[in-house]
């Protein structure tokens, strides 16, 4: 049992506004509609590894605790595989509110810094920010030299298999006017600060 689900929560833990955050951001509208049935939890594929099932993250997101649900390993295990999602009694958009948890975490900067899905999901926004394109290949390098390079070294076989059959390439694509992808991420952070305010 984790040192989150062991303390005893209290009403100065909380941040009055931190649900009213989640709740404005796109896909996390029906937070609220949540019955606490644990389906979630229970389709999960890999809650038991989590210090926080996906139940109780919504539960203690809508009641403000911000500092439990953005400093638990959840977020950061959770594969995106939408199971909670497509099985929630309330349609709730659960990996909606995981994905708003984690840009809230790393706005906070208390994202774990040497974990690997925090590390991808940094570099991910900042390739497509800088170029307007994704690159397979020089994602998962920078992501493996900044979190864990030994294990790149591990996966040396699985990345030249993949370069042979044309699944990574070393192509660097660019678009075309990344200048227009740049005005509207700017238009979307200064529409999120309004909504953190």
């Amino acid at each position: 049992m984790s040192s989150i689900q062991r303390q005893i929560r209290f009403e100065s833990d909380r941040d009055p506004g931190f649900a009213d955050e989640i709740r404005a951001m796109p896909g996390c509208e029906l937070i609220d509609r949540c019955i606490q049935c644990a389906t979630c939890s229970g389709v999960c594929p890999v809650s038991t590894y989590m210090e926080l099932t996906p139940r109780r993250i919504i539960e203690l997101t809508r009641n403000g605790f911000k500092q439990d649900v953005l400093n638990a390993n959840t977020i950061w295990i959770c594969t995106s595989c939408y199971e909670c999602q497509v099985e929630c009694p309330k349609e709730i958009g659960i990996t909606d509110v995981m994905y708003a948890l984690k840009t809230k975490a790393i706005q906070a900067g208390v994202e774990p810094k040497h974990l690997g899905p925090p590390v991808l999901f940094k570099e991910f926004y900042n390739m497509v920010r800088k170029t307007g394109r994704m690159s397979e290949t020089q994602l998962a390098v920078r992501s493996f030299i900044k979190s864990n390079p030994m294990q790149m070294w591990g996966m040396k076989w699985l990345g030249l298999r993949l370069l042979k059959t044309g699944r990574f390439s070393v192509k660097l694509e660019h678009m075309p006017k990344p200048s227009v992808l740049h005005t509207a991420l700017d238009h979307a952070d200064r529409i999120d600060g309004r909504r953190a305010k």
